[in-house]
């Protein structure tokens, strides 16, 4: 059994156990709220390949550790710490995070048996990316999911641009901008997650996936199922009526002035929401979701690894990048008070976010050539 697992390198922040047929990941650094180091990007990869390797191994599944007394996090995305000190460092480990957490991305959506994402509690950014791949999406009345990048002047990548891309009508755009949480229901509905579990029957099916046989994928999906039940009520086709309306507009500025000219609570809210995110990162986000559309995956993630090498490093490396401001007034100082450059989306230069688009790398050299 031993050489069904193989040596880890993140210290303890991924734990793999196998049950039968049953491999199973969980994210171990829960008071981060299971965030991704490259360590555990690394250990994910690992794993994953060695499984797909391994008759024996017939299904994954992965979830999150959970705090005692407090609640769940599947995974709250990647370590924004981290890009924050790197970024100033010039450390090479901030590409290589971003090079290695796409490539794992890619390979849980190509990945060869079923593989099982349990999104119990916070799904976010990183988070989304190791679920959004997944066969079988679980979540729970507990479960939060977004993609919240746009907060930190970043944009929704782990391949947001594609899988956000296909959720209906414009739900796509108004989820990358705004960052906007959704619960199990709409998740659900729009094609972010598959299966509902109550809360309630989450500890026994974590338990029965650690501890009751497991002899077949069948049987995994099956422990899943029989505890599944219908998400809690909401109503997503009217919100997506109203997001349809102002989402849908053909521009960045257009959306704005769409909301400002509507005067109900849910338009007011919504734009002041977005009077608070980088104006110029804002308008990257529109333009990636709309070529998502299409785009293949592995292109999306290539053009994802473009847009965030150019996030560090266009317009004058750390000191004049939105993502390190945005992470510097969210995680470091926490004065929740970003300096964007420029502070209003009138001043947008169409020049400038077009530029994110242009790939520093030829295609033979890219770092994600060989992805298909």
């Amino acid at each position: 059994m031993n050489d069904l697992i193989p040596p880890l390198v993140s210290e303890g922040q991924i734990l793999a156990e196998v049950n039968g047929c049953l491999g199973l990941i969980t994210l171990n650094r829960p008071q981060a709220l299971n965030a991704l180091s490259l360590g555990m990007v690394r250990d994910m990869t690992t794993l994953l390949l060695h499984w797909a390797s391994r008759p024996e191994i017939q299904a994954v599944a992965v979830l999150g550790a959970g705090r005692e007394g407090k609640a769940p996090a599947f995974c709250a995305g990647g370590d924004i710490r981290f890009f924050h000190q790197a970024a100033h460092a010039g450390d090479s480990a901030l590409g290589d995070f971003f090079t290695e957490e796409y490539r794992l991305n890619h390979l849980i959506h190509a990945y060869p048996k079923p593989y099982i994402a349990l999104m119990d509690g916070i799904v976010m950014g990183g988070g989304m990316g190791i679920s959004q791949g997944a066969k079988l999406r679980v979540l729970s009345e507990r479960s939060k999911l977004a993609m919240p990048e746009t907060a930190i002047g970043l944009f929704p990548d782990v391949g947001g641009g594609y899988f956000l891309a296909q959720c209906p009508g414009h739900v796509g755009e108004w989820l990358a901008l705004t960052g906007q949480t959704i619960a199990a229901g709409d998740a659900i509905e729009w094609g972010l997650g598959d299966v509902f579990v109550p809360g309630a029957q989450w500890a026994d099916l974590v338990a029965a996936l650690k501890s009751s046989p497991q002899p077949s994928a069948e049987h995994v999906v099956a422990t899943v199922m029989e505890r599944a039940d219908l998400a809690p009520a909401s109503d997503p086709k009217a919100a997506a009526e109203r997001i349809d309306r102002h989402f849908g507009e053909a521009s960045l500025d257009r959306i704005m002035a769409s909301l400002a000219a509507a005067g109900d609570d849910w338009s007011h809210q919504t734009l002041e929401l977005l009077q608070h995110r980088s104006p110029t990162m804002m308008a990257v986000t529109l333009e990636l979701v709309r070529r998502g559309r299409r785009l293949s995956l592995a292109d999306d993630l290539r053009l994802e690894r473009d847009l965030v090498h150019h996030c560090f490093h266009l317009r004058g490396g750390a000191d004049r990048s939105e993502t390190v401001e945005g992470i510097r007034a969210l995680a470091v100082d926490k004065d929740h008070a970003p300096r964007w450059r420029p502070a209003s989306v009138a001043e947008v230069d169409a020049a400038e976010v077009a530029a994110f688009f242009i790939s520093p790398w030829a295609p033979q050299a890219h770092p994600l050539r060989d992805l298909k």
